[in-house]
């Protein structure tokens, strides 16, 4: 594909160890650590990430001539629409009523994680447009003769060039709490309506009410024997909600091996015993929440552990906001306010995509 006076070539690897860790963080940064070479490795060297689960590695690689390493994408063969939080299962559903084909799909996105950032990563200075990225892309779609190229929970700079690419534009929605430079909780509260600081007071109270103690661990203090403890919380988390764990337990001490303090565990324990977890990662601006569980019943525990706890935690270190996951209108009343979430789709099929642009633009209104 031109760009200008050069030449970039696209490879698809099927595992990330074949790309350089050096190579892919110089396009990745620092910012985001979801789509380090850390954190998506430990999701297949786990066994998380891969055929078994739907999703089979098909990372992209965007080379200048000489082989320089200019751009990367984290990306998958899906045979499946689970695990993304952008739902296309009507779209699949309509394509196959007509007789064709809808999986496998290409989905440039981190797995199991409704984290927004940047999908098609490029080295700092490279000049190559985003555009470009995702032309190569749609190429690569086209020759495995695939229906769908996805970038879900990018970036808005990602989803606006690619929609003046000719890519389908899709909106959602999130909740984030936003750091006005507070200098403790109670700074935060005080910038709330009454009535929300009463409800959010109580909550807090009766929690830490329950004689419970609370850690928030992070580094070489998580050992396996709080790994061990979460993963018990995970998967009854998940039995009792989805059915189905995707994570290993593996996954959870690679994690922690791999991503040392960007990995912070709220954990909260009972006569020493351990009771709840809620699992998160650090950015440079962000707290990103992630996994949830809790054994027994505790007044308000989720809301302090997952929401409270988290922001005391930016506020602390500094950071600008939290990312407390999907879903959860609920949060509102707990200080977290609604943000766009953005993703772009790329549709081979011509019939499909006119009937996708026509919802899209009335979900986009509704959103």
């Amino acid at each position: 594909m031109p760009d200008g006076a050069a030449t970039l070539t696209l490879t698809l690897h099927a595992k990330i160890a074949e790309i350089d860790a050096a190579d892919w963080d110089a396009c990745a940064g620092d910012g985001n650590p979801f789509v380090s070479h850390e954190f998506l490795s430990a999701l297949e060297d786990s066994g998380s990430a891969n055929a078994r689960t739907g999703w089979l590695p098909q990372h992209a690689v965007l080379r200048r001539d000489g082989g320089a390493i200019v751009g990367v994408v984290p990306m998958y063969a899906k045979s499946h629409s689970y695990g993304e939080y952008v739902f296309d299962h009507g779209w699949a559903n309509a394509l196959e009523r007509v007789g064709e084909r809808y999986y496998p799909k290409l989905q440039a996105a981190v797995p199991f994680s409704p984290v927004p950032g940047p999908r098609l990563l490029r080295r700092p200075g490279a000049g190559i447009p985003l555009a470009a990225m995702g032309n190569a892309l749609e190429q690569a779609c086209q020759s495995l003769d695939l229906s769908s190229v996805h970038l879900t929970f990018c970036t808005e700079e990602e989803w606006s060039d690619l929609g003046d690419a000719g890519w389908l534009r899709r909106i959602g929605i999130q909740f984030h709490w936003e750091n006005e430079g507070y200098v403790d909780f109670e700074d935060f509260l005080a910038a709330l309506s009454s009535r929300k600081r009463k409800v959010m007071r109580r909550e807090r109270r009766d929690a830490n009410a329950a004689g419970l103690t609370f850690h928030a661990l992070s580094g070489a203090d998580i050992t396996e024997r709080h790994w061990d403890a979460f993963y018990a919380f995970y998967h009854s988390t998940v039995d009792r909600k989805w059915g189905s764990a995707y994570l290993t337990r593996s996954f959870f001490s690679l994690l922690g091996e791999r991503l040392g303090d960007r990995v912070v565990l709220m954990y909260a324990e009972n006569a020493g015993k351990p009771v709840a977890g809620a699992l998160n990662l650090a950015g440079d601006e962000a707290l990103y929440g992630r996994n949830w569980g809790c054994r027994g019943d505790w007044p308000f525990l989720h809301f302090e552990l997952c929401y409270y706890r988290a922001i005391d935690w930016a506020i602390e270190h500094g950071l600008k906001r939290v990312e407390a996951g999907a879903q959860g209108r609920h949060k509102i009343q707990r200080g977290y306010l609604p943000k766009p979430t953005y993703s772009a789709h790329w549709i081979a099929h011509k019939g499909l995509r006119r009937a996708v642009a026509s919802f899209l633009a009335e979900e986009r209104a509704g959103i």
